[in-house]
C-alpha cells in the first residue's frame, strides 16, 4: 500500500493547477509545467489539495499511485522554489565556463568539451562549483548528471566532477618495494 499515494498534496497560494482529460498543468511564479498522467489512477483538485487514487486494483495502478502525487508535488516545488545540483570540480588544469547557452569544459582531454545547456535551465560557474537550476526536477538532475558522466571523479587522486557534498573513497595506490 502506498503511504505516499494516501496523503494529499496541498497547493500553496499563489500556485494554480488545472486538470484537462489526463493532463495536469502548474503554473507559478517561476513558470508552468504540465504532466500526462496514466489512465490507472485519478487526480482531483478540491480546496487548496490535489488527491491522487487509484482506479482498480491492478498492480500498475499500485505502482504508478504514489509516483502520480510526487510528481505533481515535484511540479508544484519547482514552479514556486525551483531546484538545483550543484558539482564541484576538482584536478589542476580542470577548467569550466558558461559561455551564452553553452558551458565550455576543460577536463584534460586533447580537445575542449562544450556541453549544450537545455531549454529551462540556467548554469553558473563559481570558481570550481557549477550550479544548475531549473524548475523541472528530472531536467536538473539529467543535466547534472550528463555533466558528471563527462569526467567521473576517480578513486585515486579525486580528480572530476563530484556532487557538492558526495564523500568519495579513496584508494591508496601502488606503494613501492622495501
Amino acid at each position: 500500500m502506498s503511504r505516499i499515494g494516501k496523503k494529499p498534496v496541498s497547493i500553496p497560494a499563489g500556485v494554480e493547477v488545472t486538470l484537462s482529460a489526463n493532463v495536469i498543468a502548474v503554473k507559478g511564479a517561476k513558470g508552468t509545467l504540465s504532466f500526462a498522467h496514466r489512465r490507472e489512477v485519478k487526480v482531483a483538485v478540491e480546496d487548496g489539495v490535489a488527491l491522487v487514487t487509484k482506479v482498480g486494483e491492478t498492480k500498475r495502478a499500485q505502482a504508478i499511485w504514489g509516483t502520480t502525487a510526487k510528481l505533481i508535488a515535484n511540479m508544484i516545488a519547482g514552479v514556486t522554489a525551483g531546484f538545483q545540483k550543484q558539482l564541484e570540480l576538482n584536478g589542476v588544469g580542470f577548467r569550466m565556463a558558461v559561455a551564452g547557452k553553452k558551458l565550455n569544459l576543460a577536463l584534460g582531454f586533447s580537445h575542449p568539451v562544450e556541453k549544450e545547456i537545455p531549454e529551462g535551465l540556467e548554469a553558473k560557474v563559481e570558481a570550481n562549483i557549477l550550479t544548475i537550476s531549473g524548475i523541472d526536477k528530472q531536467q536538473v538532475g539529467e543535466f547534472a548528471a550528463v555533466v558528471r558522466k563527462l569526467k567521473p571523479v576517480e578513486p585515486y587522486k579525486g580528480k572530476g566532477f563530484r556532487y557538492v557534498g558526495e564523500a568519495v573513497r579513496r584508494k591508496e595506490g601502488k606503494k613501492a618495494a622495501a
